[in-house]
């Protein structure tokens, strides 16, 4: 998983309340658990005028011009701006991987659905929930401002507007340190890998019989 330390992107704002798992990668796209290729079904029923499947050359269909995704400069953002309930509907980790492999590396929502916020650590996509007040001023800067960026700094916990404000924000610290050290669930227990191997060396001599047929 890429670590997350700082991060500076063009800000998508996506006006819409109660996103759901589907909207983000329609079903027909889980079949695969690779982890990568599903940036281009990404809010396919939204960003596509025609229904797709699996194995489409997604390049040869025809963009929906009103989906803010499709138009420069948003086709580049790498941070989302979303509304309450962001992530809701079935827990599918596509969603995440979707985002991410759309170039998203940061959401900053009032809400977000509980399985889809905690899929996006494991992925390395930060979630950030602000007040509902604060994500209101953030919409009306980022709709007035083409190209509206912001720098999200998870070592300080600060978001950097353009005018050089700050909003802080707060992340849980065990998920912070597993994001600022690029560690999903492998990954930490990779980290007692000798431990590990210790235990298994151990228990091969002390219990010979389990092994016989290895």
């Amino acid at each position: 998983m890429n670590a997350f330390t700082q991060h500076t992107g063009i800000v998508a704002p996506l006006d819409r309340v109660n996103v759901d798992t589907d909207a983000i990668i329609p079903k027909q796209y889980l079949k695969s658990i690779k982890r990568s290729g599903f940036g281009p079904n990404a809010f396919d029923d939204w960003r596509y005028l025609e229904p797709g499947e699996p194995g489409m050359d997604h390049s040869q269909r025809t963009k929906n011009p009103d989906f803010i995704l499709n138009q420069p400069p948003y086709d580049r953002a790498t941070i989302l701006l979303a509304r309450q309930n962001f992530g809701c509907g079935s827990s599918r980790e596509h969603a995440v991987w979707a985002l991410t492999d759309f170039g998203f590396r940061v959401v900053i929502a009032p809400s977000f659905a509980d399985i889809f916020f905690n899929n996006s650590f494991k992925t390395g996509l930060l979630p950030i929930a602000l007040p509902e007040a604060t994500v209101d001023q953030l919409f009306q800067e980022a709709l007035a401002e083409t190209g509206y960026a912001l720098t999200v700094d998870l070592a300080a916990q600060r978001i950097v507007k353009p005018d050089g404000a700050v909003i802080p924000f707060e992340v849980d610290a065990f998920r912070r340190h597993c994001l600022l050290e690029g560690l999903d669930d492998i990954g930490l227990t990779l980290q007692h890998a000798d431990a590990i191997r210790a235990f298994e060396a151990k228990r091969r001599v002390e219990m010979p019989w389990l092994f016989l047929n290895r």
